[in-house]
């Protein structure tokens, strides 16, 4: 059975690439989400003013990976303790944000956060990503979709 997740932790292209090497992974798409403006382009979202952070939408097999497991790999990927901010990129568009599409994905997300946090991976600040249902997605120019693999930027981080 296939089901859809949709994460932001800074860089879409870096993300994108991490969850697309998955085994149980269908599909993904990087996007926009949870921001104010309707369709939004990159140029429109990199000015911090739309709200949007840049996503990931991620089409998964159910019975191949679990929700579960991509948490887990979410939380590994990036760092969960550094508000609106990603390595080189920073502001409200990198920021770092579960868009939960189901009570039973809300549900799991806030487990795992605080199972993150009762292991004090960010000391007394606690974990600062955003668990919010997904209101909707805009999915990116074609040229952001699949960047590393266009560009055989494999393992390497991005910014801009």
């Amino acid at each position: 059975m296939a089901e859809e997740a949709t994460f932001a932790a800074g860089c879409f292209w870096g993300v994108e690439a991490s969850f697309r090497k998955l085994r149980g992974v269908i599909d993904t798409s990087v996007g926009y989400a949870g921001g104010h403006t309707e369709n939004p382009s990159y140029e429109q979202v990199c000015t911090g003013k739309t709200g949007h952070a840049e996503s990931v939408r991620v089409l998964f097999d159910t019975q191949l990976i679990t929700y579960a497991d991509l948490l887990d790999v979410f939380w590994k990927m990036h760092d969960p303790c550094s508000r609106d901010r990603q390595g080189p990129d920073v502001g409200s568009q990198y920021r770092s944000a579960i868009f939960y599409h189901d009570e039973v994905q809300r549900d799991e997300a806030f487990a795992s956060r605080d199972r993150l946090d009762k292991g004090g991976v960010c000391g007394a600040k606690g974990v600062v990503t955003e668990i919010v249902p997904l209101s909707c997605f805009y999915v990116a120019e074609e040229y952001h979709q699949r960047y590393h693999e266009k560009h055989r930027l494999f393992g390497r981080l991005c910014s801009g």
